[in-house]
């Protein structure tokens, strides 16, 4: 493809941008900012679920929020504050979310679902980063605890129970890959939904009937970096993050399957390509400017970035073989993003700059929605249908129980010695 028509597409594409910045919204609260918006038609959002993002679950599901010693929960938040800011925070906000939530109960004999409040995601290193050693413990004893205190948890094996497990691969518990297969989903949690950012097909730590939920992006934050909507868009791809992580992957390739560092072998000196490992203070800004934003695999499938690129109206080049998204029965991502597998990651130039001027421009539209925006947020207060309202879509959806969820007199409860011998050790 040469340049002269990249450039007349990188043209056309500002122009669309500037065209539809009446219809940028807010961030945070999904509040039209641009004047005259609320006249101008928004292009309408469905999912194969028919039209979930406007769903309103209350009176839909009644969810009973167990009281866990401070010791799972709120404690840990108080010894490390950090936890409420990184990409896990899902499991905290979630708490907080349902204790004021309309769908919550005080009656468990009435409860459709039951959600264990354990904060597995903050044990955190010295630079931040979470470790989830020990979260099976944590998670075991959780579940001991609820198991001897109330009879629910017996009478399903956790079955119409729900657990937050934001880790890199879920309720595996590791953030290597090899490792968390070798070790397995958390044979407690067999039976019960997990609620969870990873998600990839036919992999041992995605769990069938899992509901996927996006990382955690901070609202307030990406609120206070929004540039004026009629910012043409003259970055035509953008990305910054790693290409290599020689720390735990020192031959180099395993890393991103290899997909980053081809990305940077290949597109390093591309005039397109705005890609660094770099992380300016204009990282925001940068993206509200690129037609393009790539989100490619690290370690795990997904990354904040998809939420970053949704947020800010950028088109997420999503390059992660086999990934399962967030809320994909609700959001058309096929429609609002770009598919490009990890082996044709050297053709990329060729594949964006060959993408009509017309598919950008409608996915540019679906991705001013407020709508589109709101279900990837988890903002504080909650908002109509914000992240938190799809996830209680999600668990309704699976409503009513079927008979098989309940145990049969004389029907054997999970093993509770399963596992590997380091997570039978006490909490």
């Amino acid at each position: 493809m040469t340049g002269t028509r990249a450039a007349v597409l990188l043209a056309v594409a500002s122009l669309s941008y500037l065209l539809l910045s009446s219809q940028v919204v807010s961030a945070a609260s999904g509040a039209e900012v641009a004047g005259g918006a609320a006249h101008r038609k928004i292009e309408r959002i469905a999912g194969s679920a028919g039209d979930v993002l406007e769903d309103n679950p209350v009176g839909r599901l009644k969810v009973f929020v167990y009281d866990l010693p401070s010791k799972y929960n709120k404690r840990i938040v108080t010894k490390d504050p950090r936890c409420l800011n990184h990409m896990f925070a899902a499991e905290i906000f979630m708490h907080r979310f349902l204790l004021s939530s309309a769908v919550r109960t005080l009656n468990p004999e009435e409860a459709d679902w039951f959600y264990v409040p354990v904060y597995t995601t903050c044990d955190l290193t010295p630079a931040g980063l979470p470790l989830p050693f020990k979260s099976p413990r944590m998670m075991r004893s959780a579940i001991q605890f609820i198991s001897n205190k109330w009879p629910f948890w017996n009478k399903t094996d956790g079955a119409d129970h729900f657990f937050v497990v934001p880790h890199d691969f879920g309720a595996c518990f590791h953030y290597q890959e090899e490792k968390a297969i070798e070790r397995g989903i958390l044979p407690m949690l067999h039976r019960a939904t997990l609620v969870q950012t990873f998600g990839q097909k036919n992999h041992v730590c995605l769990k069938e009937g899992s509901i996927i939920i996006p990382p955690y992006a901070p609202p307030q934050k990406m609120q206070a970096h929004l540039i004026p909507p009629d910012t043409p868009r003259s970055i035509f791809v953008y990305f910054r993050g790693l290409f290599y992580d020689n720390g735990n992957d020192p031959e180099g390739g395993y890393y991103a399957r290899g997909a980053r560092a081809s990305l940077w072998e290949n597109f390093k000196n591309n005039p397109l390509f705005d890609i660094s490992t770099d992380h300016p203070s204009t990282y925001y800004e940068d993206m509200q400017r690129a037609v393009f934003c790539l989100c490619p695999l690290g370690w795990a499938p997904w990354s904040p970035r998809l939420v970053e690129a949704v947020v800010f109206g950028c088109i997420p080049v999503i390059i992660a073989d086999d990934i399962v998204l967030p809320f994909a029965d609700a959001i058309p991502w096929e429609e609002i993003g770009v598919f490009v597998d990890e082996e044709d990651v050297p053709k990329l130039d060729s594949i964006l700059t060959s993408i009509p001027i017309e598919d950008i421009l409608r996915k540019q539209r679906l991705l001013a929605n407020p709508s589109m925006k709101k279900a990837m947020l988890f903002p504080q207060p909650a908002q109509p249908r914000d992240a938190f309202h799809q996830i209680l879509n999600g668990l309704a959806r699976k409503l009513p129980h079927t008979q098989s969820v309940y145990l049969q007199p004389g029907e054997k409860h999970l093993n509770w010695t399963a596992g590997p011998v380091g997570d039978l050790k006490p909490w």
